[in-house]
């Protein structure tokens, strides 16, 4: 599965023009289920903390959340770090255009060695986990970097068919991953050896949320795999396709799943 070319090739194009990259920023808060998950947990974390916060996005990408955070939450300062040089370097290029408060600040930098001591209110790191060989270094760094008090939100497949996984003899969907999925009891384990003193977790990507994935990654995914031709036809795909993939989207966040094959982990210094 060639995963990361694609989004090469998307983050190219959309990132011609400011307006390009707010677009591709809103495509996908509606077309990424973890999105909704991580705005929502984002929302109840500013009520909880009205006063100023600082964050940590661990793992930034292609900058969608720290644009959802500069947007959304005016008296918020965000870190960005990523390893990838080249990706980095594009967001930094666009938050410059439109940051005009200078509350945003990036970094390149490697998650196994990156830690500063009780600087953050809030680290977010979302579908990051699962790319990185020593976790548990990461934890432990995430856990010297918070302020007491502070939280850690992650978004990460779980071990219940996280990256389309689902027995020994599948591989995942998107190659890049070293692990398919955390297990809850697993990952709250390790978050606790790393120095958090409390731990939530919940499955997403239950039975709604996993046909929205299906519609709106895994297949048009799978379509451009086959021919570079599909790219021509994808407005057209998820014009038929992104109702239906929008209500299966909000019949999702708003019901508890017993089991999913994704997770959300809070967890608190």
């Amino acid at each position: 599965m060639r995963y990361d070319p694609i989004k090469t090739t998307l983050g190219k194009f959309f990132n011609k023009t400011t307006g390009r990259r707010k677009l591709f920023y809103r495509l996908l808060d509606l077309l990424l289920l973890r999105t909704w998950y991580i705005r929502k947990e984002l929302k109840r974390f500013a009520r909880m903390h009205p006063g100023p916060v600082s964050v940590l996005d661990a793992g930034t990408g292609f900058g969608q959340y720290v644009c959802f955070m500069q947007r959304k939450f005016r008296n918020w300062r965000v870190h960005g770090i990523d390893i990838n040089e080249d990706q980095l370097r594009d967001v930094i290029q666009f938050f410059n255009k439109i940051d005009s408060g200078k509350r945003l600040s990036f970094e390149v930098a490697d998650l196994e060695k990156y830690g500063t001591d009780k600087t953050f209110d809030l680290i977010l790191c979302v579908d990051v986990m699962e790319h990185i060989p020593d976790d548990h270094a990461v934890f432990r760094n995430f856990s010297r970097s918070l302020k007491p008090g502070g939280m850690l939100l992650i978004s990460t497949p779980s071990d219940l068919g996280g990256s389309d996984v689902h027995d020994e003899s599948d591989k995942s969907f998107i190659e890049e991953h070293v692990r398919d999925g955390y297990n809850i009891e697993a990952i709250q384990k390790q978050l606790s050896e790393a120095g958090f003193i409390k731990t939530k977790a919940y499955y997403s990507y239950g039975k709604p949320g996993h046909i929205s994935w299906l519609l709106s990654m895994k297949y048009p995914i799978l379509m451009v795999n086959n021919s570079k031709l599909f790219f021509l036809l994808l407005p057209f795909y998820y014009l038929i396709t992104f109702p239906p993939a929008l209500l299966l989207n909000l019949v999702e966040v708003s019901t508890k799943h017993r089991r999913g094959t994704g997770l959300i982990v809070k967890a608190w210094k």
